[in-house]
């Protein structure tokens, strides 16, 4: 019996999930698995969050590409849930669909200022040097010292960009217009700032190791941010790292061309802003525990001047429309991946994976096994139920006269940078607006660009 299966997104848990999916040993069900995006492109956060110059990480990529080796594996992009298809289209079309669309929205700091005009995501910036199409343009002019809020590896990452030597970054693959902008600004120095103290920072070793021993960059930390730190009872991760900051107190670096300062227990009051209303200061204010182990300000406030600000302080899901959404936890309320509504009744035939079923936590290789267990789960529901009988996604679409992209049309994405890269002595150059994408795969130009 033939059944099919509809995943909503391309990222690293839908990819996982449809890995799952094809490699299950199903007797008497022959599964097909179209994996849908808003994007021309697969491969979500490993194409557009990943550091570019983490080089390493492509290997992962190299793997969930060959997802798209098995015949019973489809990509159809360009493909927006609730403007181009809806859950009610899906659900008569699929005999099972799993949401994979990860956490798109950023948590906010509250506090004034941070609307100003240089106060923004982490996600925005990566966004933008990581190529997505839907990221705005930054612009670095004037700007000589930057904030960013944060102590996991998103700030580490933003740190790092900033601060590294702009040669360096031409071996990766950011967009052209990026590497201009880099290359010629003026920021000189990034002070990273955390509300706790340096042993409950969420930074991997490997990753804030290299950021504090980039060369030409002096490290700095604030006085008594390693006070009371009892270094038996942290785990290996935690004193590798208070090992790796406590060794920069010592390091001296002559001539610095950029400076990166640590501000641990500190947490942002407000953004400063200049009479045009762009950023020119953040106040801090020195945090403690409290008895019950709550972050508490301690009235004493000091001021950074920076002109941009950059909040690195988590992400949320966003609601998919007529999806039971939990607004507070931020995510699809489930049980191990099948979807419940608010009374915690079973939605059918219905299931997530990834972010948007357990919050933004997690490295990119937890998927894998959060995938598995909701298409565990899925398979065995799938063999006590009829299978659907409603018109394929196809044919509705072709009755609309629209055509989603397809895997051959992201491949002539893939050919055209890898040519663009090639003539810039690069791997690869990515191309990163909309209309530009639409235009290499034949596509009509509409609101998307």
């Amino acid at each position: 019996m033939h059944r099919r299966i509809a995943i909503i997104g391309a990222g690293p848990s839908g990819l996982f999930a449809a890995q799952a999916l094809v490699a299950a040993e199903t007797p008497g069900l022959e599964l097909s698995v179209d994996l849908i995006d808003r994007l021309p492109t697969p491969y979500g956060l490993l194409r557009y969050g990943v550091a570019p110059d983490h080089t390493s990480i492509k290997s992962v990529a190299n793997a969930l590409a060959r997802t798209f080796e098995s015949d019973r594996v489809r990509f159809l992009g360009t493909v927006e849930f609730g403007r181009d298809v809806t859950r009610e289209e899906l659900l008569s079309a699929y005999d099972a669909v799993i949401y994979a669309v990860g956490a798109s929205e950023d948590l906010r700091m509250d506090i004034p200022g941070e609307d100003m005009a240089g106060s923004i995501s982490a996600r925005e910036f990566v966004a933008w040097y990581g190529g997505h199409p839907d990221a705005r343009t930054q612009i670095l002019d004037r700007v000589t010292s930057v904030a960013t809020i944060g102590v996991g590896n998103v700030a580490v990452d933003v740190a790092r960009i900033l601060v590294k030597d702009p040669h360096d970054l031409h071996v990766t693959d950011m967009p052209q217009a990026v590497l201009d902008t880099l290359a010629e600004h003026t920021v000189t120095e990034v002070h990273v700032v955390g509300r706790r103290g340096p042993h409950h920072a969420s930074f991997t070793s490997k990753e804030l190791r290299e950021l504090v021993n980039l060369d030409g960059v002096q490290v700095s930390i604030d006085p008594g941010a390693f006070d009371g730190i009892d270094e038996e009872d942290l785990d290996r991760r935690t004193r590798t790292n208070i090992t790796v900051l406590q060794d920069c107190l010592t390091n001296e670096v002559p001539n610095p061309r950029a400076r990166l300062v640590f501000h641990f227990w500190a947490r942002p009051v407000e953004v400063l802003h200049a009479a045009d209303e762009s950023v020119n200061g953040l106040v801090l204010e020195r945090t403690r525990l409290d008895a019950d182990g709550r972050v508490v300000g301690t009235g004493t406030t000091f001021a950074i001047g920076v002109q941009r600000v950059l909040r690195a302080i988590g992400y949320r899901s966003v609601p998919l429309p007529g999806v039971p959404f939990d607004e507070r936890a931020g995510i699809v309320p489930n049980v191990e991946g099948r979807v419940v509504d608010a009374d915690g009744t079973v939605q059918h035939r219905e299931y997530v994976a990834g972010w948007i079923k357990r919050g933004p936590v997690g490295v990119i290789g937890t998927n894998k096994s959060d995938a598995a267990e909701t298409v565990q789960h899925l398979l065995d529901d799938l063999a006590g139920q009829p299978a659907v009988e409603g018109p394929t996604l196809d044919e509705r679409f072709a009755d609309r006269g629209f055509r989603p992209s397809t895997f051959a049309d992201w491949q002539a994405i893939d050919a055209a940078e890898i040519a663009l890269g090639e003539r810039r002595d690069r791997e690869r150059t990515k191309i990163e607006g909309w209309r530009e994408l639409l235009e290499l795969i034949g596509a009509e130009q509409d609101a998307r660009a």
